[in-house]
């Protein structure tokens, strides 16, 4: 055999980055249950064998998809709940900074988390498990900041800030899933904007004018 002949033979290998690029786009577009296996390894260019050796099983590259699209999405975000601007500044630049994520016209639509596997077959019971768990962190780092605002006395002592998270967390949800029903950055801000005059003792404030 020769040295031709062994390189066709060997399997393809990818570049881990690019791999995950492309399962993270595929999952955010179709959804866990909706992207198989052949869809992965086609869109790779890669054999199955390979995509288990370099991911693990679909659930593990799942998991891993979820944490590259976390980093490149997500963590501005979450840094600012837990930097030192004003909580309710934080608050909407994190809900302003989903608003134009989400409905961003160069990726999938809405977010690969607030709306994942919320329904799903009994089989996939441990991945949705494991997204609902992403979710209720983000709750409870969204909670924390909201805790640190009574301390600092931006928020009432009696704040039910457990409420107020979930609150929050629930608008992103609907957010989300206006997003894929086809609402543009600005209508998703002008909810904000109504989101955040339900901040304790905010001032109302005025729509958006739709552009």
């Amino acid at each position: 055999m020769n040295e031709s002949t062994r390189r066709r033979g060997r399997p393809r290998l990818l570049d881990r980055n690019v791999g995950l690029e492309i399962a993270t786009r595929l999952f955010w577009q179709h959804g866990y249950e909706g992207t198989s296996i052949a869809d992965l390894t086609k869109a790779m260019g890669i054999t199955p064998p390979s995509l288990y050796a370099a991911f693990g099983s679909k659930e593990e590259l799942y998991q891993q998809a979820l944490d590259y699209n976390v980093e490149r999405e997500a963590k501005c975000r979450l840094d600012a709940l837990e930097g030192e601007m004003p909580a309710r500044d934080a608050l909407a630049f994190y809900l302003y900074n989903v608003a134009e994520g989400i409905s961003d016209p160069t990726k999938p639509r809405g977010c690969m988390v607030s709306t994942a596997v919320l329904q799903h077959a009994e089989e996939n019971e441990s991945i949705a498990k494991a997204v609902a768990a992403r979710r209720e962190y983000s709750i409870q780092v969204m909670k924390a900041r909201f805790d640190r605002a009574v301390i600092e006395g931006e928020l009432a002592a009696d704040t039910e800030t457990d409420t107020l998270a979930r609150f929050y967390a629930a608008v992103v949800q609907g957010m989300s899933a206006q997003a894929c029903d086809g609402a543009c950055t600005e209508r998703l801000k002008r909810l904000a904007d109504i989101a955040l005059s339900a901040w304790p003792g905010a001032p109302s404030i005025a729509p958006r004018s739709e552009k």
